[in-house]
């Protein structure tokens, strides 16, 4: 058996997606910028994509700048609140302290030029208390910048409640959606946001290509200067065919998220509970305030890496964390920033589901998650140490 349980890293492409995709590079190859009519066919289908996209997160088409995907919509956007910030002299941004690289590398960026910020804490069920982010702010706090669902740990910030406060203090607020559009509800208006970054890749869409929301009357800073697409705020020739394969999966995407949602949060609880019964393991983050498709959990006494490994013999493909940082030998921030030791987080797993899981599937998945533990566990110098009582349980 093979399962891709590792959704969370990329998702496979929707035949709703190639199939919109495929006449924009095989037929309708014009370039969208010239005045001809066969580059005008590209831009009307750019802008069709641009009206799909808004109408999906509840936004104007006007406010969404197509981008190559979350992490340079993050930056344009936490660039673009602080150089506004600067300008009226406010020079203090919060965030927390499990958000994606993209944002934390951005926010490392400018505390070298002179900016504070304040990573707020996360409790062992993986959210920002909000009391806490509200005696955060200052009067001169110019952005608020709080990820909308971890891409680890899978928890859901209580992003209209954030949205609400920094609406009313008159403060930029930006989202990290990546993990969140396309799964859950999600609309910019009903929820204060200011600006929103998202990624084609991760709701069945193609790689390289993402957007970000930008409320009307946010005057943002350009990453890529040249020509004057996308009203000028990003330059360079827009990838129409990765744009409207964006749009048709998204919308797909969100027409089906009420059955989709049922059905991943019924496989993800049975796949819970089956890892819960394996001795000495905890879940990361909170188990109903989670991603409908996430499981995250940590294994006392043995290694992530060599889990992963045998799983793969398996047929699973699973994550330890986050794709970005795979490569890394260090624990998780996300999983250090809500509680678990070094060596509780070097032994963790993350299984994200598709759309299209099924129950045999999440069956097979804990028994083989349960046979692999149980198998490290048995030559483990540290395993053993623990049951000899050399050492003290942590979970």
């Amino acid at each position: 058996m093979k399962i891709y349980a590792d959704n969370a890293a990329t998702t496979r492409m929707s035949r709703a997606a190639i199939d919109a995709m495929m006449p924009y590079i095989e037929e309708y190859y014009g370039n969208p910028s010239s005045l001809y009519s066969f580059g005008q066919q590209a831009k009307e289908a750019l802008e069709s994509a641009r009206e799909t996209v808004a109408k999906c997160i509840g936004a104007q088409p006007r406010e969404i700048l197509f981008t190559s995907g979350g992490s340079e919509a993050d930056n344009q956007a936490i660039l673009s609140a602080a150089a506004l910030g600067k300008k009226a002299g406010k020079t203090h941004i919060i965030s927390d302290a499990i958000e994606h690289h993209a944002v934390l590398h951005t926010l490392k960026k400018l505390e070298k030029e002179g900016f504070e910020v304040t990573y707020l804490p996360v409790g062992t069920d993986g959210i920002v208390k909000v009391e806490d982010l509200e005696a955060a702010i200052r009067e001169d706090t110019c952005l608020v910048t709080v990820m909308y669902a971890n891409n680890e740990i899978g928890t859901i910030q209580p992003i209209k409640e954030i949205g609400k406060i920094c609406r009313e203090k008159k403060i930029l607020f930006h989202t990290d959606a990546v993990q969140a559009v396309g799964h859950i509800p999600v609309n910019v208006e009903s929820e204060y946001i200011d600006m929103l970054s998202s990624s084609a890749h991760k709701f069945h869409g193609p790689k390289g290509v993402g957007f970000l929301y930008a409320r009307k009357g946010i005057r943002l800073t350009n990453l890529i200067e040249g020509g004057a697409q996308e009203r000028g705020r990003r330059a360079g020739t827009e990838n129409v065919p990765g744009i409207v394969a964006m749009a048709a999966a998204l919308k797909e995407s969100v027409e089906k998220i009420g059955e989709n949602v049922k059905h991943a949060a019924a496989l993800r609880d049975k796949l819970i509970a089956g890892l819960a019964g394996i001795p000495h393991s905890a879940l990361n983050g909170d188990a109903v305030k989670r991603l409908p498709s996430n499981v995250s959990f940590c294994f006392e006494g043995i290694e992530g890496e060599s889990l992963l490994l045998l799983l793969d013999d398996k047929g699973i493909c699973a994550s330890s964390g986050s794709a970005c940082t795979s490569g890394s030998l260090d624990p998780s921030h996300v999983l250090l920033a809500i509680g678990r030791v070094h060596d509780v987080a070097h032994g963790s797993l993350r299984l994200t589901l598709g759309d299209d899981a099924t129950e045999e599937e999440v069956d097979y998945i804990i028994q083989s998650v349960r046979e692999v533990v149980e198998y490290l566990r048995g030559f483990s110098p540290v395993w053993r140490d623990l049951c000899a009582g050399k050492t003290e349980f942590i979970l």
